[in-house]
């Protein structure tokens, strides 16, 4: 032991257990996250996460939209459309309607602001709840003004601004997890830019031959089919929907929020109990 005294070196190698232990607990926490559609960022992101992530909350966006044209005649889910509309109001003289319009855009960019700001806060603290507590404020803001429509049956004709600028908001919250989550892969709000790339890609297939870059093509290609298809199919579920429940559809994007949290702690709790079983097994 070379002049170290039993005690001391019996301390040591409790240390250098302990030590040993943490590492792989956290490596095998690190591990768990990576299965998770949420809970993993970053490079070592699966597809599958994206896939997952795309297909259910782009359904919530296409929900979400569609109710706020029907109702409120405004776009909740882009920005878009409110510059040109913010644009001819001043063209118009009609400042009142462009200031309006302007803070349609700057209520979507606050959501995006406060979404990102908060996951920023948590992730190195508490990285389990930084991305819970953006959706469960988009939750708790959807159910608001789902609510509203359940309470006061002419909301959306007393009050359709302000509920605008909540939807507004609300997506913006989306739009931001979605985009950091994913590291700019999904983006699940609007779908300009993605019929753009979706153009790109679909050229690029006559051009790639080797088998590794044209399978990497084809999934990329399929993720932004997916995420057009299901904000169509959520277009078209909550346009359905709102002739018979009006404002009240927007339950329909909380219940999916609530179950894509739901899948994901599911997710996490299996794999967490299968290494567990495997390791004590």
């Amino acid at each position: 032991m070379g002049g170290v005294s039993p005690k001391r070196y019996s301390f040591l190698q409790g240390s250098m257990r302990f030590h040993l232990a943490y590492r792989i607990t956290q490596s095998c926490f690190v591990n768990l996250l990576k299965k998770c559609m949420f809970r993993h960022k970053g490079k070592g992101r699966a597809y599958s996460h994206n896939l997952k992530l795309a297909s259910i909350l782009s359904c919530v966006a296409g929900i979400v939209n569609i109710t706020g044209v029907l109702s409120l005649r405004t776009l909740t889910t882009n920005v878009t459309g409110h510059f040109a509309f913010f644009s001819e109001e001043l063209f118009l003289k009609h400042y009142q309607m462009a200031f309006i319009y302007l803070f349609y855009i700057l209520f979507f960019l606050f959501g995006a602001f406060v979404s990102s700001f908060l996951m920023e806060s948590l992730s190195k603290y508490k990285p389990h709840i930084s991305y819970t507590l953006p959706i469960f404020i988009e939750i708790t803001l959807l159910s608001c003004v789902g609510a509203s429509g359940l309470f006061f049956p002419d909301a959306q004709l007393s009050f359709p601004i302000r509920l605008s600028y909540v939807l507004l908001f609300s997506m913006g919250l989306q739009n931001a997890l979605v985009t950091r989550v994913s590291q700019s892969v999904v983006r699940t709000t609007h779908l300009t830019g993605l019929f753009t790339d979706l153009g790109i890609e679909l050229s690029q297939l006559f051009f790639y031959r080797e088998q590794s870059a044209r399978t990497r093509l084809n999934k990329s290609i399929f993720l932004k089919i997916m995420i057009i298809s299901c904000f169509f199919l959520g277009s078209v579920v909550g346009g359905f929907a709102y002739l018979h429940f009006e404002l009240k559809t927007l339950f329909l994007p909380v219940i999916l929020l609530f179950f894509a949290l739901w899948y994901d702690r599911l997710l996490f709790r299996y794999y967490y109990l299968r290494r567990k079983f495997r390791y004590h097994g």
